[in-house]
């Protein structure tokens, strides 16, 4: 009885943050609401320069646009918060955190879907020239970012209903910037058992599934890539994808840093690794799609009316 009345006691938790001392707290209130504004701003100019320029109406830019679009709801599930702390309180109320974890393991994992989506179609970009209009046809296109989009928000609120049947008698203490289940499920009064089953088995197919998949196209695209006979032909069929590799090399190498090693662990090494797969992988994506691509280069400067003036009559 006494444990039972202990368990409605926490009615919010604290977030500790990145730093506890106070000389720190405006430094990294302007870094992180540059990096917020850059990432907005970026993304946001991807999307505009995908919808207005016709040549950049194809599979490979529709996914951009989309994974541009979830990199924008994603940090601002985070960084905001992240503000509010620098500034003032650290606390986040019980509902208000299970609400940030949802988001960030929905996004997070729409991500990582549309990241294996992109790489499938390099794949049949590459290694299957001639059937990629009708392999890649808009409507498969619309059900493929669909089903990227739903599928993550399952398995999230599978998890956020999980959580929400444990109790949380004393401690509310996160170390941590964001809601995470990890700590959380860490903090619970209650067994944690099936929580610890779900995570394992569910949360583990979730994650690695759609990097097998991209793991798997990109060993079938440098087959086909090594069987060209020119220099410059490799060259080009690199150059298709290097930026997409490299943005799946930050998101996926920083997750699995935070994710493949036990909790107890957790150090300020981990809260960079964090900050680069939440906040700087978001922000990162558009210099590494537009700094590599002709034609989003093209569509950006179109969008931001740096052709030259039409000659006015005198």
């Amino acid at each position: 009885m006494e444990r039972l009345n202990q368990t409605s006691s926490v009615s919010e938790f604290i977030l500790l943050g990145l730093s506890s001392r106070p000389e720190d707290q405006k430094p990294l209130f302007i870094l992180f609401l540059t990096m917020y504004l850059v990432t907005v701003t970026g993304n946001l100019l991807i999307i505009l320069a995908i919808c207005s320029d016709p040549q950049l109406h194809t599979p490979m830019y529709f996914f951009l646009s989309f994974l541009s679009f979830t990199d924008i709801c994603f940090t601002t599930t985070i960084v905001p918060r992240m503000l509010v702390n620098f500034l003032s309180h650290k606390t986040i109320s019980y509902a208000g955190c299970l609400i940030q974890m949802y988001f960030i393991y929905a996004l997070g994992n729409t991500d990582s879907c549309l990241l294996a989506v992109m790489a499938y179609d390099r794949y049949v970009a590459i290694c299957d020239p001639f059937h990629y209009v009708t392999t890649m046809s808009h409507r498969r296109c619309v059900l493929m970012v669909a089903f990227s989009c739903s599928l993550p928000h399952f398995h999230s609120l599978l998890h956020t209903l999980l959580l929400n049947q444990l109790t949380f008698c004393d401690s509310n203490i996160i170390h941590n910037f964001l809601c995470d289940l990890s700590p959380l499920i860490k903090l619970s009064c209650s067994p944690t058992f099936v929580n610890e089953i779900v995570i394992l088995i569910e949360g583990s197919f979730i994650l690695v599934t759609p990097f097998l998949c991209i793991t798997f196209s990109y060993i079938r695209i440098l087959i086909a890539v090594l069987k060209i006979p020119s220099t410059s032909g490799k060259r080009k069929a690199f150059s298709t994808c290097g930026s997409h590799l490299t943005v799946v090399t930050l998101f996926y190498g920083s997750i699995f840093y935070v994710y493949l090693q036990p909790v107890s662990t957790y150090t300020i090494t981990d809260h960079v690794a964090t900050i680069v797969y939440t906040v700087l992988s978001s922000m990162l994506n558009p210099f590494i799609y537009s700094l590599r691509n002709k034609d989003l280069n093209q569509g950006l400067r179109k969008l931001l009316g740096r052709r030259k003036p039409r000659a006015t009559p005198s």
